[in-house]
């Protein structure tokens, strides 16, 4: 039977091209194995647009019209820090060499973005830049000379608001964006897709400071083992008697930022009635045997973790101080509780009680003078301190410094009255420090907790027939919209109160909020409803006459290109009809002749 068979199925196969039209050939091409899109071409090349979304140290870029974007890294500069701060030389001199420090560093950004995350000729790609909100103008200026000038040459620079195209990503054009980065987080209102900027209301508790905070409570309460000196001593001495205080040397960037992304959660509200919370808690206290470090002094101004470390590193974290900025008036504690170790141990001892989480170990790079031992040391990180470090953020009550619930609130009580039910209704939570395990949850609750009543006084007048004057309560007017709050991309919304809040809590597509400006850039680069757009040759023609290797004046060369700017900047608002010049033209002074 074999010998029939062989022959029809040699016969049977016949390898033929499909007849297919040219269009439908041309329609089947895909850009990628991994995305159905097709490459459109036209003047410039190809239609697709280039998506960079550019932040201080994560970078997000991609091609128009697709998902998600292509490659996700991590920009620094040479140094290793972020690519730019919020600080900025007063000096002329000094300024003008940290701009071109930066200069350099972008150019290896975008350099890295064309040619090794997205293969592209940059001269056949217009780019969409999505423009955060309080970008300095002078590094927009950066990005634009080295996207026109330098080995990229694009054709045209399109600059896109992020907060606006968080909202085109769920289907919004109207809502209250909060956008909470590295830098700081930045609540913008928008309606009917225009950003309100003049209600723009920003804070600095943000991913860096969540970053500091949790280094200070590690090198605080958290627990290092070293490595045994020998394979016997693994053995024969136990872990308890090789314990010490973590090192700093120990705690690098790295290590960190790994601890804050894979280890860290945010818990619920920690009241101060806790009667029937546990009393234990499984991880141990492992982390919180140690002596607490002496401190000088606590204010209300200061870090109440800043003085950390053992007594021979004390002045080294003295000068380091400022960068370990924390919880500075706790709500779990009573307002008269002692400040000091005990104060600090208190408020660790409580956070103890009542966590939920586990403590982790981690394998670390022992410290240079430790490097003699067998193998890696191991980090304990106590359970509270995953659970709790994220506490920075919602701490309000500053005048400096809002919570993240507070510059929410902030921003609604600036828009016009008949606006606010529509944005309180329509809250987007966005940025990469969102994406902590529970942040947005919190968020809501931490909202409905800032319009809670406030409680009765309890000071006595002076005089039994003068009364006290009323309290200041400062969200008085936002309490009648507690029933229409909610979050667009809330995972877990609470019970709805209104009909309103029950069709826009947890409505949104589940894109990850680090990515959501970038998805909106992607779909308004592939309906071609961007920014401003600069073209290559309008920059030229504005930079034609001017040459900066030839000025050797620097304020001249900083007011030259503060004139000649021709980027896009919220605020710069234009003038009334009929307002004088800002400066008014000089009129020639006539002189006698023969004088």
């Amino acid at each position: 039977m074999s010998g029939p068979t062989t022959p029809r199925a040699k016969t049977s196969f016949n390898p033929t091209t499909p007849a297919t039209s040219r269009v439908q050939a041309a329609q089947s091409i895909q850009a990628s194995p991994h995305y159905t899109t097709t490459r459109r071409h036209s003047l410039y090349g190809v239609e697709d647009r280039v998506i960079i979304d550019p932040g201080s140290r994560i970078w997000k870029v991609g091609f128009s019209g697709e998902g998600r974007p292509r490659d996700v890294f991590l920009a620094r500069g040479k140094s290793g820090a972020s690519l730019w701060s919020l600080r900025r030389a007063t000096d002329l001199a000094e300024r003008a060499e940290e701009e071109k420090l930066l200069e350099v560093n972008l150019q290896s950004c975008l350099r890295s973005v064309f040619h090794d995350s997205l293969l592209t000729d940059p001269k056949a790609r217009k780019v969409i830049l999505v423009e955060h909100a309080l970008l300095p103008l002078y590094i927009k200026d950066i990005i634009a000379r080295v996207l026109f000038e330098n080995h990229c040459k694009v054709p045209s620079v399109s600059f896109a608001s992020s907060h606006l195209l968080s909202l085109f990503a769920v289907g919004r054009i109207t809502g209250l964006v909060l956008d909470c980065g590295h830098l700081e987080s930045v609540a913008l209102p928008i309606f009917a897709a225009r950003p309100l900027y003049p209600h723009l209301r920003t804070t600095t508790l943000a991913g860096a400071r969540l970053t500091s905070h949790l280094r200070a409570l590690l090198l605080m309460f958290g627990t290092y083992l070293p490595p045994p000196t020998s394979l016997s001593a693994a053995v024969n001495v136990p872990a308890a008697n090789r314990a010490t205080r973590v090192p700093q040397e120990v705690l690098l960037d790295s290590v960190v930022e790994e601890i804050k992304t894979r280890c860290c959660l945010v818990g619920d509200i920690l009241g101060t009635n806790h009667a029937d919370a546990r009393e234990t808690t499984p991880g141990g206290d492992d982390g919180s045997d140690f002596d607490v470090p002496p401190s000088s002094d606590y204010t209300q101004s200061e870090s109440e973790f800043s003085h950390v470390g053992s007594e021979s590193n004390v002045s080294s974290h003295r000068e380091s101080s400022s960068e370990f900025s924390v919880i500075t008036n706790p709500r779990v504690l009573p307002a008269d509780a002692p400040r000091g170790e005990n104060h600090l141990q208190a408020l660790a001892n409580l956070y103890t009680r009542h966590s939920t989480a586990t403590q982790l170990q981690m394998r670390v790079m022992p410290p240079p003078s430790q490097q003699a031992g067998t193998g890696r040391g191991t980090l304990i990180i106590p359970g509270w301190i995953r659970e709790r470090a994220a506490e920075v953020l919602f701490e309000g009550g500053d005048v400096d410094e809002s919570s993240v619930a507070e510059v929410i609130l902030d921003s609604l009580l600036k828009v016009p009255v008949d606006l606010r039910k529509t944005l309180a209704s329509s809250i987007l939570v966005s940025g990469g420090t969102a994406m902590l395990p529970g942040f947005i949850p919190r968020l809501h609750a931490e909202i409905i907790r800032a319009l809670s009543p406030l409680p009765a006084p309890t000071k006595q007048p002076a005089r039994p027939d003068k009364p006290l004057p009323p309290q200041y309560d400062r969200y008085a007017s936002l309490r009648t919209l507690l029933p229409y709050f909610a979050i667009l991309n809330n995972p877990s919304p609470p019970p709805p109160m209104s009909d309103r809040a029950r069709a826009n809590a947890g409505k949104a597509p589940a894109f990850s909020p680090a990515i959501l400006s970038w998805v909106g850039g992607s779909l308004a680069g592939s309906l071609k409803t961007g920014g401003v757009e600069v073209a290559r040759e309008k920059w030229d023609e504005e930079n034609t006459n001017h040459d900066p290797d030839q000025s050797m004046d620097i304020t001249a060369d900083f007011e030259d290109r503060a004139a000649r700017n021709i980027l896009p900047d919220w605020t710069r608002t234009p003038l009334p009809s009929g307002a004088p010049p800002a400066n008014p033209p000089r009129l020639p002074v006539e002189t006698e002749v023969g004088a």
